[in-house]
């Protein structure tokens, strides 16, 4: 199949009668030019741009929800504690349901999946926002859309993820996980301002009608990709009856084990979440009591930190498929040790603004390194499941966050921070100690 430039045009037919995906088969073809540029270069693909739209809309929707969901329910409950019920509602979909996920898209297809995973959370914003807008919404609706929405974003990431690959040839894949970066980070910007100046300007509702549309927009451009629903060749091609899901879960967690590249991979993500991560619960504690810096502080420090992100993303995207990836994830997580407990001992905001700056660079570089690893190194017919156990690691960004506020409860946050700081750059050193192998991954 020819993917290249060249693919972007086809004849007319009846696929382009309908005026919505003739508008975002144009809006795709707007980012062409873009390929030309080697930072850009994943774009020349009709359908990793198609690919690349969707997941941008999908991101500003996330982020859009993050910020509308809170203010709607302490908006009707005025309780601190709602709010933080309707974030931990969110994890439970993550750890349960990422490897079904996984499987699903390997076993029935990645395209469907991610399409019907997009319609039901567009219908559900959809549905919410107009029960808002009515003026009946209730706490309880809050909730059901925030476990439905989460289900949706559990479902759609592994499937997205998975066909990265298939949009692209090989020698472009560090490219365009890089532009994934870049459009994910972006739109951490994008999404909450654009939530917050509707909230002021049209009230809650406004964010999740917008949301709708966005959706909407996304589902037509994964309709518009030209590639197979691919479900993978199972035992059946052989003559013997397939795996059942839960045997097809399993198999993927053995292939994610005995894949050296693979496994090594897993590793280096779990140690960045587990004890690289500790700010995502105590960056309010050092806005507020060590730095005093307040919540414009904070907007401030976490400003740095998407600087970081972007700055990181672009140079990830530049450099391409060059990069030696597994002595740079590993210099990558070492580096995020350091800056962490650079950042611990700063005695100046100025100087924890850096850091922040150097926390998102590494952060990002890693993560996206070991993600561009794992794609590259799993058969076609796991990808899917792989992508699932990755998504399921962001679990232990979680507790570490626990593991945060414990030591900060007992040494003050400063010390658990430089504390878990050095773990993550001491787990990082045993990996590559202990498993040479890191060292020949490319």
């Amino acid at each position: 199949m020819d993917r290249s430039i060249s693919s972007a045009s086809e004849p007319p037919g009846e696929e382009d009668a309908a005026a919505g995906r003739v508008s975002a088969e144009r809006l795709s073809r707007l980012l062409r030019p873009l390929g030309r540029i080697r930072t850009f270069e994943a774009l020349q693909f009709r359908e990793f741009r198609l690919l690349w739209s969707a997941r941008s809309c999908n991101s500003i929707s996330f982020w859009m929800e993050q910020v509308a969901s809170g203010w709607l329910m302490y908006e009707l409950t005025n309780s601190p504690l709602q709010l933080g019920l309707v974030q931990a509602i969110r994890a439970v979909p993550l750890l349960v349901l990422s490897p079904l996920a996984g499987t699903l898209a390997d076993r029935y297809g990645r395209k469907t999946q991610l399409i019907t995973a997009q319609l039901i959370q567009a219908i559900t914003v959809g549905i919410l926002g107009s029960l808002i807008v009515s003026g009946r919404v209730e706490p309880g609706h809050v909730y059901a859309a925030s476990l439905i929405g989460a289900v949706t974003q559990v479902f759609q990431h592994p499937a997205q993820l998975a066909m990265i690959p298939e949009t692209v040839d090989r020698q472009y894949l560090t490219n365009a996980i890089g532009l994934n970066s870049i459009s994910f980070n972006a739109s951490r910007s994008v999404g909450p301002a654009v939530a917050g100046g509707l909230i002021a300007l049209v009230g809650v509702g406004g964010p999740y009608l917008l949301q709708a549309s966005i959706l909407a927009l996304s589902t037509v451009w994964t309709v518009l990709l030209r590639i197979p629903n691919r479900p993978p060749q199972f035992a059946e091609s052989h003559g013997i009856r397939p795996p059942s899901v839960f045997g097809s879960t399993v198999d993927g967690w053995r292939y994610v084990l005995t894949s050296e590249t693979i496994r090594t991979g897993m590793l280096v993500a779990m140690v960045a979440s587990l004890l690289g991560q500790p700010l995502s619960a105590l960056l309010p504690v050092f806005a507020r009591d060590v730095l005093v810096v307040g919540s414009i502080g904070q907007g401030f420090l976490l400003t740095g930190m998407g600087i970081g992100a972007l700055s990181s993303g672009v140079l990830i995207a530049s450099a391409g498929d060059s990069l030696p990836k597994g002595k740079l994830m590993i210099a990558g997580t070492v580096v995020l040790g350091f800056a962490l407990i650079g950042f611990a001992l700063a005695p100046w905001f100025a100087l924890s603004f850096v850091f922040m700056v150097g926390l998102g660079v590494t952060n990002v570089a890693s993560h996206a390194l070991v993600q561009t690893v794992l794609q590259s190194h799993s058969a076609p017919e796991m990808r899917g499941r792989v992508m699932g156990a990755w998504q399921q690691n962001s679990v232990f960004m979680t507790i570490g966050g626990l593991l945060a506020g414990a030591l900060a409860s007992v040494w003050g946050a400063p010390w658990a921070v430089a504390v878990m700081g050095t773990a993550c750059a001491l787990g990082a050193m045993a990996i590559l100690v202990a498993i040479p192998h890191v060292r020949t991954i490319r």
